[in-house]
């Protein structure tokens, strides 16, 4: 059954390919195929082998830098895709090993939500990662500005010069995190382990660490003014 969902949509997207040849004349009916694909792919996304979840996620980000009306819609099916594959395990179920590493298609989505054009978001829509297993996933340089990732794990994640200004972290795990140079100003920080993080250089400036532990981080040049170190745990 699943071969056969992906044998159609890949025959779906040749069709559509075909049909942008001629879409000065037929407007209509393309945007009818693009709906149409984007209900499959939402379908389709994690019920099929990895190589077609991954052609899958690679086809959404091209439609939505081709069509900036369903950019949001294309990053809110991979947030969905994210929080439904990986989600929160309580502590005591998982292990503390830093090695751990995403699901490649996991990591396929977050690399799309995270170089996503922040100016297509409408409104005040928010991209929510929250209560969400990203131990190990590479965010190097992300954009997760006003992300909700309240109770995420990113247990070793690499979030080298990621932009996490205003995110919500409450209760996030970021043990041993590489938040090296991170701009994390405004972030809401309560109650999150950061314990053997790399904060060298990052940015804290107003972000409210109330409760957090940052046992055995490194904080060589971290920028901390201004934050809101209420019961911070430095040290054990």
């Amino acid at each position: 059954m699943k071969n056969i969902l992906s044998k159609n949509y890949i025959e779906l997207s040749k069709t559509f390919l075909s049909i942008l040849d001629f879409q000065e004349k037929i407007q209509p009916n393309q945007h009818n195929l693009l709906k149409r694909r984007l209900r499959i792919a939402s379908e389709q996304l994690g019920n099929n082998t990895i190589d077609t979840t991954l052609a899958i996620i690679n086809d959404l980000e091209q439609i939505a830098h081709n069509y900036p009306q369903y950019h949001w819609i294309i990053i809110d099916i991979l947030t969905n895709f994210v929080r439904k594959n990986a989600p929160y395990m309580p502590h005591k179920e998982i292990t503390s090993n830093l090695s751990t590493k995403v699901r490649v298609d996991i990591q396929a989505a977050l690399t799309v939500i995270a170089r996503r054009d922040a100016n297509k978001k409408p409104g005040k829509e928010q991209i929510d990662l929250s209560f969400t297993d990203m131990r190990g996933a590479n965010l190097n340089g992300a954009n997760l500005q006003q992300t909700n990732l309240y109770q995420a794990n990113l247990a070793g994640a690499n979030l080298r010069k990621a932009n996490l200004a205003g995110a919500i972290l409450s209760a996030a795990n970021l043990e041993g995190a590489n938040l090296y140079l991170a701009n994390l100003e405004g972030a809401i920080l309560s109650a999150a382990n950061l314990s053997k993080a790399n904060l060298s250089g990052a940015n804290l400036h107003r972000a409210s660490l109330y409760l957090a532990s940052l046992h055995g981080a490194i904080l060589y040049d971290t920028i901390l003014d201004g934050a809101n170190l209420r019961e911070t745990k430095f040290s054990e």
